[in-house]
């Protein structure tokens, strides 16, 4: 049975795409504030900017919050990703006191577009597209850069001078402040927070996991004291070829992530799940990112109503789905929680009513789904019980 990671990887290889934004060796114009710190190498990784020959507000660009509220289309947001050029340039995550890397922090903490010129060793080249991070548009070392430095965004300057507030506090606290994700992961990232002689780059990937999971334990800790809800609830979204369903039980807390791709490539179903009880997950998902970013999408949910439930989320990928990043499953997920949702008696009642709004027969969710396989056993009920099931 093929993973996840080589269905992903075998998915991204084939995209072909409008053709991302054609530069030369020079480009000057007014970017987001954008950076892009890999993790290929580690210790010894590059890192650099994303520019664009754009001008004007471009911070739309790189604002992934904005684009399901706004119902931008898929399309939209690649003719963004795109038209973004990736500078890199080999550095040491610890020599954050680089000239270089200072302009990357400038970068990353302003609060709006930022006036940029790049010089590249060659004309850049390629597109990437991944399931962790919001695809870019082609790119090359960087000869030059030169930036306009505007204003720091206030409540990322703030922990950026506080070199005595640990990262996980940093963190917790910008999004108590409804900093956006994106905006504290870059700021995470680029290594302007935390203790000062622990600062250090962390790749993009790795930042976004670990700003989703530091976020998540923290809800978490709270959500375990709050009451159980006392039915269940479905809460449903659609967006970018694709649907959730997210499941809240009267039990304590327990998470699933279950998710879809069907017909993606060509005539393939393939489905992936994982799994935690009440006490903490040991070990990464081997879904990746999105694990973890849709687990903190409920919790806070959770703990903004101040109940605790159990949750099964199910997602399904159909034809026409472009891997866009981690994002895509965070904000998709919000908007689900957001929505006022459906009550139900019992599980088996919320299943009828997802049988009709799935694609693929709810019982290969089961297949795959252990949580959910066992809340159907406890409620000594089969998927072929339920009408539209099979």
């Amino acid at each position: 049975m093929i993973n996840k990671g080589s269905y992903l990887k075998e998915l991204t290889s084939t995209m072909m795409m409008s053709p991302s934004v054609a530069t030369g060796t020079e480009i000057s114009g007014t970017s987001p504030p954008s950076v892009f710190i890999g993790q290929w190498n580690y210790p010894r990784v590059f890192a650099g900017p994303m520019v664009t020959p754009s001008h004007g507000d471009t911070t739309i660009m790189d604002m992934p919050e904005a684009w399901i509220p706004e119902n931008r289309t898929q399309e939209e947001i690649i003719g963004y990703r795109l038209s973004l050029v990736r500078g890199t340039r080999r550095v040491d995550v610890t020599d954050i006191r680089s000239r270089y890397i200072e302009t990357l922090q400038d970068v990353a903490l302003s609060g709006a577009s930022v006036e940029s010129e790049a010089g590249f060793s060659h004309a850049p080249q390629g597109l990437s597209f991944s399931e962790e991070h919001t695809p870019h548009g082609p790119s090359a070392p960087l000869e030059r850069f030169d930036i306009t430095a505007g204003r720091w965004q206030r409540d990322l300057e703030k922990v950026y001078y506080d070199t005595d507030l640990p990262a996980r506090d940093a963190i917790l606290g910008l999004h108590g402040k409804n900093v956006p994700f994106s905006s504290i992961q870059k700021a995470f990232s680029t290594g302007t927070m935390g203790i000062e002689r622990n600062r250090k780059l962390v790749p993009t990937r790795w930042s976004i996991t670990a700003c989703d999971t530091t976020i998540a334990d923290n809800l978490l800790g709270w959500v375990k004291k709050c009451s159980v809800i006392d039915t269940v609830r479905v809460h449903e979204f659609s967006s970018l070829n694709n649907h959730y369903a997210v499941i809240l039980l009267p039990t304590p807390w327990q998470y699933e992530w279950t998710e879809a791709f069907l017909h993606v490539l060509g005539n393939e179903e393939y489905v992936f799940s994982d799994y935690e009880r009440h006490s903490r997950k040991n070990g990464y998902s081997p879904l990746g990112g999105c694990y973890y970013s849709c687990k903190m999408a409920v919790l806070e949910r959770l703990a903004k109503e101040q109940r605790q439930a159990g949750v099964i989320v199910l997602r399904e990928a159909l034809k026409g789905y472009v891997p866009l990043g981690v994002f895509n499953v965070r904000e998709n997920v919000r908007s689900a929680m957001s929505s006022m949702g459906n009550e139900f008696e019992d599980i088996g009642g919320a299943l009828n009513y997802l049988a009709t709004r799935f694609t693929l027969p709810l019982q290969r969710f089961a297949d795959e789904g252990k949580l959910l396989k066992e809340s159907l056993r406890g409620g000594q009920k089969t998927l072929s019980a339920f009408g539209g099931c099979s």
